[in-house]
């Protein structure tokens, strides 16, 4: 359903003062809440819905460095107080979570402090990069040599040339991988790839980036009517049944996720707007995709039941398979309209970007306990989310539509200080 509830606007509200004072306060709104993330011994730790940490969830790696790249962000605009938070990252990155004996980050550590999940995965290591490349641009002591470590292990184990994507994971020792192919890993190594760029100035990792996108995107998504497949076998076959009994799955559920489709659509502007300032020919496919891909989110992902909203997940005919709305889905889709309005110039997107703006105030902000409400659910189907786990897409949608495309976040931040 694509009706936006905005027929007509004129102008775009980022030029207004008014409204990009309201982002920052709400900004600043998510960075109090998730501050109390901090006060874990190692790491951030996983809130629940009124800001608490919850004592039975062990530090997430992938918590632990989001957290780590939204306080580098928020140090980089001048919150005073962040870069400590920033540097109690960096040290559980650099302590508890790292693997010393084998390399690599461990997925999740006890309560006490000690490895839980022993296996080596590539979304967790994708967080990785991305916190060390932001805190890097933050001038934070350590960071640098974070980010080389971290990129040592993306060359060495998960980027596959002959793929020109990456692996999913392995165990401990590196020495068995897991016989399966992520499209929402790969996704967020481009994130990361885009990051380091912006900020080391390498542009190898835009041709990764690029090489991903291409994979995924303008060849098995393009195919797919611009369904993204999410799953794949280690062949890069596409598995379109994996986790059919398992549909409310954290980062692997069944069938295909508009939210995925959405920030896509967003770092595919993002890669062409970097690679046009590193004086490289971006493929014409790019811009397109990104279009493309946002069309089919709001056509079939936006409100298929009546209500407003995107639903978590859908199957191969377009029907929702988990209904709930997640926050995430919407932060991103307020990005994706934020930068093709941008790259555009076209009203359409605009008006969407006030429609979206518009349901986050109406269901997802939370003025009372904080944060954003992770998830509304729908119908009997088991919740996906508990508590306010982090802040990283509700902070980085506050932060999007102010920025350029090129350099991305954390390398505009910095470039942005070093101009003044």
């Amino acid at each position: 359903m694509t009706t936006t509830g905005s027929p007509e606007v004129s102008g775009t509200w980022v030029r207004l003062a008014s409204h990009r004072a309201w982002l920052d306060a709400e900004g600043e709104r998510l960075l109090d809440f998730a501050e109390g993330a901090g006060a874990a011994a190692t790491g951030f730790a996983w809130l629940d819905d009124d800001g608490r940490p919850q004592p039975d969830q062990g530090p997430q790696l992938w918590i632990t460095a989001r957290m780590t790249h939204v306080f580098a962000l928020a140090s980089l605009r001048g919150r005073p107080g962040a870069g400590r938070l920033v540097d109690h990252g960096l040290a559980a990155l650099t302590g508890a979570f790292r693997d010393a004996e084998h390399g690599g980050w461990y997925s999740a550590l006890t309560p006490a402090g000690e490895p839980e999940g022993t296996g080596k995965a590539a979304y967790d290591h994708a967080f990785v990069v991305l916190a060390a490349a932001s805190a890097t641009a933050a001038g934070r002591a350590g960071a640098a040599e974070l980010l080389q470590e971290a990129l040592a292990v993306v060359e060495q184990h998960f980027w596959r040339p002959d793929e020109g994507r990456c692996a999913e994971s392995w165990d401990q020792d590196w020495s068995i991988p897991e016989p399966y192919r992520g499209a929402n890993s790969n996704m967020h190594m481009t994130e990361a790839f885009l990051t380091v760029a912006a900020v080391t100035g390498d542009t190898r990792w835009l041709d990764r980036a690029l090489s991903t996108a291409e994979q995924l995107i303008h060849r098995a998504t393009r195919e797919n009517g611009w369904r993204l497949p999410e799953h794949f076998d280690a062949q890069w076959r596409p598995l379109p049944d994996y986790n059919a009994e398992r549909k409310n799955d954290k980062f692997r559920p069944y069938g295909s996720t508009p939210g995925h489709w959405l920030e896509w659509s967003r770092l595919l502007l993002h890669l062409e707007a970097a690679l046009q300032d590193a004086g490289r020919q971006a493929p014409d496919w790019l811009p397109e995709a990104a279009r493309s891909l946002f069309a089919a989110a709001v056509e079939v992902g936006w409100a298929p039941d009546g209500q407003p909203g995107f639903v978590y997940t859908l199957d191969w005919e377009d029907r929702p398979v988990v209904a709930s709305r997640l926050h995430w889905v919407l932060t991103e889709a307020i990005g994706a309209a934020a930068v093709l309005r941008a790259r555009t110039g076209e009203a359409q997107y605009e008006r969407w970007y006030r429609t979206f703006w518009d349901e986050a105030v109406a269901r997802y902000t939370d003025r009372d306990r904080g944060s954003w409400v992770h998830e509304l659910s729908v119908g009997d189907t088991p919740p996906v989310w508990s508590g306010k786990p982090d802040v990283y897409h509700a902070y980085q949608a506050v932060l999007l539509p102010q920025l350029p495309l090129a350099p991305v976040l954390a390398g505009e931040l910095r470039a942005a200080l070093e101009r003044d």
